[in-house]
């Protein structure tokens, strides 16, 4: 096995736009390729059949899928990020919730100082953390 890479499945023609949300959002982080569907399809002229954006070091893959799936994001898999400070939590966490669903507030649980967990607007899941 040379590499494990989470891969995004977006039904909606929306992994450009989320991989330049993600990646404006995150430092260090950049769209490495995208290959695009044309007019020969079979997805939608421009749509991406595949895309290597990069987060703080992880590469992650996404495509447009041209096929309708019964299934699609679940929270049950998420991107888990730990934060350097309350400052950068609380715009992540927003920023993320904002036309998405928050399904835990930041607050201390316990087992992080603060912690937050959201669906994003595109449905993808994050759970965010300052532990100190």
């Amino acid at each position: 096995m040379q590499k494990v890479t989470p891969f995004l499945m977006f039904q909606n023609n929306d992994a450009e736009e989320a991989m330049t949300f993600y990646t404006s959002l995150i430092e260090d982080a950049s769209i490495k390729e995208i290959a695009r569907y044309d007019e020969k399809g079979p997805g939608k002229p421009g749509s991406v059949i595949q895309a290597v954006f990069t987060l703080k070091g992880q590469d992650f893959m996404c495509i447009d899928s041209h096929v309708k799936h019964a299934f699609d994001f679940t929270p049950s898999f998420s991107i888990y990020l730990t934060c350097d400070s309350e400052l950068e939590i609380n715009r992540l966490y927003y920023t993320l919730a904002e036309g998405g669903q928050a399904l835990m507030p930041l607050d201390n649980y316990g087992f992080s100082k603060c912690f937050g967990w959201v669906n994003d607007k595109f449905g993808v899941s994050w759970q965010l953390t300052f532990p100190h």
